[in-house]
């Protein structure tokens, strides 16, 4: 495992979308609702689950809203959200992949397409873009919160491929399947995570210039905004 950043100053983290509590809450509804169709209301029973319900304390969802999400999502009236994934081509031949939660997919085609005739881009092929990304659990945890070598062994026996960190964090990449349990090691040592979510991580990076990154940054920012859009990647590499 590595004791480098693979991600300083080229990793875009917007926040602004998150930070509109509406709909962080309707994320997290989306996600706890398909934990409950394909694995049951039972979060000792159901690892999805248990993650979705962690997202929601940590968010500060209100219990009654979570019960309320998890008795709807038992119930057959209750359809599962299609997780759907984009690939897109922003300027200067930056890959773009989005991450969907919708119920309806023509709609958020329809959505998508509208940003794209108003800030650029081009739909891609599926694989086009995909296939220069791997799919990866990924935890921020905060430097003032844990002592990096005990973080670094802990993480290691739990299962984790990397070990870095940029300025603030200290970063655990790994199998997506692994990703509670290995969160759960890290809580277990009374360390808090900042984060945990699947990521798609680039395997190598676009160089493009200011008015094209200014460009793919606006693209990016509204393609966020959607309603039905769960999380935006891409490979542009930022200028120190």
């Amino acid at each position: 495992m590595a004791g480098h950043s693979k991600w300083a100053n080229i990793k875009h983290r917007k926040s602004k979308a998150d930070a509109l509590k509406g709909k962080l809450f309707t994320r997290i509804s989306k996600e706890i609702i398909n934990a409950v169709k394909l694995g049951g209301p039972d979060p000792k029973a159901n690892p999805r689950l248990r993650l979705a319900l962690q997202k929601a304390k940590e968010a500060n969802v209100p219990n009654d809203n979570v019960e309320r999400v998890i008795k709807r999502a038992t119930s057959s009236d209750e359809e599962a959200y299609q997780e759907l994934q984009y690939e897109l081509y922003g300027y200067g031949g930056v890959g773009i992949i989005l991450d969907a939660m919708t119920n309806n997919k023509n709609r958020t085609a329809s959505d998508i397409r509208t940003v794209i005739s108003k800030k650029g881009g081009s739909i891609a092929h599926p694989g086009a873009v995909s296939f220069n990304f791997d799919r990866k659990g990924v935890i921020y945890i905060l430097k003032k919160n844990a002592i990096e070598d005990e973080l670094f062994l802990a993480v290691s026996d739990a299962g984790a491929e990397d070990f870095s960190s940029d300025d603030e964090h200290f970063i655990v990449t790994c199998d997506p399947l692994k990703l509670l349990q290995i969160k759960e090691a890290i809580e277990h040592m009374k360390v808090p995570c900042k984060e945990a979510s699947v990521e798609m991580i680039p395997k190598s990076y676009m160089e493009c210039s200011d008015e094209d990154m200014k460009s793919n940054t606006a693209l990016i920012d509204a393609l966020e905004d959607l309603d039905d859009v769960d999380s935006v990647f891409h490979n542009m590499k930022f200028q120190e």
